[in-house]
Formats: structure tokens, C-alpha cells, sequence
């Protein structure tokens, strides 16, 4: 290829089948590109109905193929029936405050006592303690289910135990062989669990296990007898869909289903503290994917890295107008106090990169760094370098450590490791993202460690620096027909990546800075098409200023479609990823590229 990447990345077109596209074409009556796409995706043909209309009803499997289900439902039985108080331990993450959200919305529609306990992050830190524990108990709380967490935390579970408290633990990180001794662990990601659900977030646990719970009450002609109406469980999809997009779980079996029927709930606005953040946000079209994980997610989140770490679940379970409106309110400027710390420690962390720019896994650390955001910054440059990375903020010599992985590198895995070669105090996570504390004087010998398992993972093929691509398209097919056909492939996310397309001999007609750092810009095509494009975050990138400044050569362009939606109108936008240009055009490239 004769043509300059402006991210010095190489342009790969995935690979398809046509006889299978033709077998797509004739068999489902599939158009061309819908049929390419799901070539490209390797969607078996015998789950092709099933990834394009995913339904709870089809894919919900049976919840006793869960380990430990029996037992989980039957104490949760046991406390309704007795009126005993269920205490629910989440984390301070969206995942955590949506499964929190979903067990106490659930017990609250069916006259259940409940209490909820979010720790703080800097004072208590991620999971149960002793401490937390004893104040859910002093509560009179006779049942403790842990959300999003509990999966590894053996000495709080210890102490429930000695106080005659039952744990029930619903997760989905990582854990060992060992587990600790509560009433009933489900995680799908436990070591001797055969229900093929590992790819499930922690508020899909609990989905599950309303299932089963509301089925046995059911069976049992509870609610006949308490005179009680029965929830339609289909109605918390939408809290479960914020969990599993904000978590980045894989889009694939159940949580397709859960995330395109979650959907259509949010839009109905049934929750009252979803409903009170979107209206605040102004999202004024149907919800998707980006607006939960990139809008509400980091709002819901900003309570647990910079304000009160309780903000997200209690919005979330709130009935009252005034209340939710006034968290709502504070979740807001919580989140614009953390894009500033953001933007401060991310250009203090990349200004420590230099000497460690070509470790395959990167790792830095500062004193003091604020331990709510070191896990967005370990994102910020995961994304730019696409490498695997780890924030650690120092204090008092022990290090608090945010991680975030790529495809293919499992970070939770290595972290549990890490915790088992003892060169980490404790730790956990799942595939993607993780955390754990260090000694200062061990972060060297990890750094060895953790490097040495990526080259031994990888086998030194990771493919780095290349884009992969769907197709070229024309700039005529920038209508809403054309992005109605690729929509039948969503939800998009982990697991189900946007499709992306190149669009070629391009030029700029005008480009502009919205925000502070997003270029928006009006392209036009050989053919006289107009195209409208974004680019985000490029502003101090050799992309943005290729934009601002190109206003006579051609190139190519290579990104995924958006639906713009105002008053009415639907007109579909370019998101550009990556700009080439012809290698004889170098003195048009920025001098940092070229």
C-alpha cells in the first residue's frame, strides 16, 4: 500500500467468505453488506437468526446452570419468607451501583427489608472488609449479598461467618482454586463452573438470580398469598444493560439480548435516576451503546472516583423526584471535577513515558496520583498506545494500581498471579481491567513479571499496529438506509466490534475545533458527495492538525458511521480513526509522522 497512516498504523481489510456470503444472501435474504459483515464476523450459520434478533425468551438459559444457584436461591427464599433484613454490598463502579440498583429495586417491588453499603474507595477500598461488614451487621442484617465483588475476600466473609451471617456472593472477576467459605458463590468465572456464561458482568449475575428467585416465589404461589404483583423482570433490563456496556463484557449470547432489549427499556424511562440523568444530559434520541458508556457510564462513575461513592446506586434506586434530580445534580459536577484531574494526571503520566515507551506492557507510577482516576488514565493511554497498561499511585511506600488490558492478554489473570508469586499484596479483576496493591520496592520485580507473560502469551504476533478494516464503501452510501443495514448487526461493543470502512479521495472543504479537542470537519468526494465527519479527542494529535490545516491534497479516511439525530432529522456522520495519504504528499504530513 502506497499511503502514510497519520497513527503509523498499517490498513488491513478482514477477510470474508464469499460462497458463505452468497449462502447469507439466498438463504436470509440479506443484503450484500449485512451479509460480508457477518462473513467477516465468522457468525455460524446456525446462530445467524438468533445474532440478528437476539431475545431474552431464546437465549435465556436455565439459571440453575449456574453453580451454586440452588443454594443461592433457596436462603434468598429463606429471608423473604422470614422478613429478614438482606444487606447488599456493591462496588462504586457502574456495575456495581447497576447490580446494587437491580437487587434493591427487585426487593423493594416485593416488600423486602434491604440495606445497601457502597465502601469508599479511598478510605475502604474495593470489596468487603471487617469493618463494612460489621456495620451492615449492626443493622440487624441477618443476609449479606455481595455484588461485583466478594469473589476473593476471605477475611471479611471469615468474620460474617464467626458473627453466625450468611455471604452470598454474586460476581464475575477471577478467582482461584480456593474460594472463601460463604453460604453460595456464583461467578460464572469460578474455576468449577460449567455454564458457559463467563462472559456475563455482575449486574447479569444478578439478573440471573432474580430469575430463579422470582420463579420459586411464583411456584410457590407467593405472591397469590401475599397479594403481592409479581415484577416483570424484564423491566430492569435497562440497569442491566448499563452494567454490561460500562463494564466492556463481550456483546455476545445472553448479553446481546439484554443490551438490545435494555435499550428499548431505557428509552421508556422507567427508572426514575436514568431517566432524571438523561434528561439532564439532553439526550434527546433513542439511547445506544455510546450514550450509556460514554454519557451516563462516566457520570454514574464519578461518584466512586471523585465524590460519594453510594451517589450511583442510590440514583439508581431513587423514587423521589427532588432527591434524584439533586444526585443527579452532584453526579454531574463530581464528573466535571474528574475531567480536570484527568486532564492534569494524564499529562503528568505521559510525560513520565519516555523511557518505558517500548515495553510491550506499560507501567507507571507517581506518589500521590488520585487513586479515582488512575484507572481512566490507564484507558487514555491503553487506547494510544494500544498496550496493555498500569497506573499505580505511591503512598506511604504501598502502591494502589489500576489496570487495563487488550484483546488477548487476560490482566485478571495475571493479576491473580501476581497475588499468588506474592509479589502482590492482593488483586484481582477480570479480562479486560483489573486492580491491586503493591510494595513499592516489588513494582520493578512485577514489571519483569507481568512483561514476561505478555512475550510468552503473545508469542511476539501481536498485532499492534494494524487497523483492521470491513470494506470500502462510496461516500453515497453515507444515508440512513445504508447505516439501517448495519445497524442489523448491533449491539456494537466488546465481542461485536462497529464495523469500519474506508472512504477514499477525499478533501476538506472546512475544518473546525468543537469542544476542546474534537475536530468536526465537511469533506467532499470526486463525485461531488458532502461528508460530515468528527473526529474526537485529535486535537493535539498529527490527525486533528492534518484536518485543521490540509485544505488542497486528497486521502483516504478509515472510521464507522454515526446517526445524528436533531429535531427530527436523521443524518449519518463519519467518526475518522485514522487518515492515509499518498507517500508523495509528505510535506503534507506532520513532521512528528513523517
Amino acid at each position: 500500500m502506497n499511503d502514510l497512516s497519520l497513527s503509523g498504523k498499517e490498513w488491513i481489510y478482514r477477510k470474508y467468505d464469499t460462497s458463505y456470503i452468497n449462502f447469507l444472501k439466498e438463504n436470509y435474504l440479506l443484503d450484500e453488506i449485512t451479509a460480508k459483515l457477518l462473513s467477516i464476523r465468522n457468525i455460524d450459520k446456525n446462530y445467524i437468526e438468533s445474532f440478528l434478533k437476539p431475545s431474552i425468551k431464546s437465549l435465556i438459559p436455565n439459571p440453575n446452570t449456574l453453580k451454586d444457584m440452588g443454594k443461592t436461591t433457596d436462603r434468598i427464599l429463606m429471608a423473604i419468607k422470614k422478613d429478614e433484613i438482606i444487606g447488599i454490598f456493591g462496588d462504586y463502579d457502574v456495575d456495581g451501583a447497576s447490580s446494587t440498583a437491580l437487587m434493591g429495586n427487585y426487593f423493594r417491588m416485593i416488600g423486602q427489608k434491604f440495606e445497601i453499603y457502597i465502601p469508599d474507595r479511598k478510605s475502604e477500598g474495593y470489596g468487603p472488609t471487617i469493618q463494612s461488614f460489621k456495620k451492615l451487621i449492626d443493622k440487624k442484617v441477618t443476609l449479606i449479598i455481595t455484588v461485583d465483588c466478594g469473589t476473593m475476600s476471605f477475611e471479611a466473609i471469615d468474620f460474617a461467618n464467626k458473627n453466625k451471617i450468611d455471604v452470598i456472593v454474586l460476581d464475575h472477576h477471577q478467582s482461584e482454586i480456593n474460594l472463601p467459605k460463604a453460604h453460595s458463590i456464583i461467578n460464572p468465572n469460578r474455576l468449577d463452573d460449567e455454564s458457559n456464561l463467563n462472559y456475563l458482568c455482575a449486574a447479569g449475575v444478578c439478573f440471573m438470580t432474580l430469575i430463579s428467585v422470582n420463579s420459586n416465589l411464583r411456584k410457590a404461589n407467593w405472591f397469590l398469598e401475599k397479594k403481592i404483583n409479581e415484577p416483570n423482570l424484564l423491566n430492569f433490563l435497562d440497569l442491566v444493560s448499563l452494567g454490561t456496556i460500562c463494564d466492556v463484557v463481550p456483546l455476545v449470547g445472553l448479553n446481546r439480548a439484554i443490551v438490545k432489549q435494555g435499550l428499548k427499556i431505557i428509552d421508556l424511562k422507567k427508572n426514575l435516576g436514568l431517566k432524571t440523568l438523561i434528561d439532564l444530559c439532553k439526550i434527546e434520541t433513542k439511547a445506544s451503546t455510546y450514550h450509556l458508556g460514554y454519557i451516563i457510564g462516566p457520570r454514574i462513575n464519578a461518584g466512586g472516583r471523585v465524590g460519594k461513592c453510594s451517589h450511583g446506586a442510590n440514583l439508581l434506586l431513587n423514587n423521589n423526584p427532588k432527591e434524584s434530580f439533586q444526585i443527579a445534580i452532584e453526579l454531574e459536577k463530581f464528573n466535571s471535577d474528574r475531567k480536570k484531574l484527568e486532564k492534569n494526571l494524564l499529562n503528568i503520566a505521559l510525560n513520565t513515558i519516555s523511557k518505558n515507551i517500548n515495553d510491550p506492557v506499560l507501567i507507571l507510577y507517581g506518589k500521590h496520583w488520585h487513586e479515582g482516576i488512575i484507572g481512566i488514565i490507564a484507558s487514555r493511554i491503553k487506547e494510544k498506545f494500544n498496550k496493555p497498561t498500569i497506573i499505580i499511585s505511591l503512598d506511604n511506600k504501598i502502591g494502589k494500581a489500576s489496570a487495563r488490558s487488550i484483546v488477548g492478554f487476560d490482566i485478571g489473570s495475571m493479576i491473580l498471579s501476581g497475588v499468588q508469586q506474592k509479589l502482590l499484596i492482593k488483586g484481582g479483576g477480570h479480562k479486560m481491567a483489573g486492580g491491586f496493591s503493591i510494595e513499592e520496592n516489588k513494582i520493578e520485580e512485577f514489571k519483569s513479571f507481568i512483561i514476561n507473560k505478555f512475550e510468552k502469551k503473545t508469542n511476539k504476533t501481536f498485532d499492534r499496529n494494524k487497523l483492521y478494516l470491513d470494506s470500502a464503501i462510496s461516500p453515497s452510501a453515507l444515508n440512513f438506509d445504508f447505516y439501517q443495514k448495519i445497524e442489523k448487526l448491533s449491539p456494537f461493543g466488546s465481542g461485536n466490534p462497529e464495523p469500519k470502512f474506508i472512504l477514499e479521495n477525499v478533501k476538506v472543504i472546512k475544518s473546525f475545533i468543537v469542544g476542546e479537542k474534537h475536530i468536526k470537519s465537511i469533506l467532499t468526494s470526486k463525485d461531488g458527495s458532502t461528508i460530515k465527519t468528527i473526529s474526537f479527542n485529535s486535537f493535539d494529535s498529527d490527525l486533528g492538525q492534518f484536518l485543521l490545516n490540509n485544505k488542497s491534497n486528497t486521502f483516504n479516511i478509515a472510521g464507522k458511521l454515526s446517526l445524528n439525530e436533531w429535531r427530527g432529522e436523521k443524518n449519518v456522520e463519519f467518526i475518522i480513526d485514522d487518515i492515509s495519504v499518498n507517500k508523495s504528499q509528505k510535506n503534507m504530513v506532520p513532521s512528528s509522522i513523517g
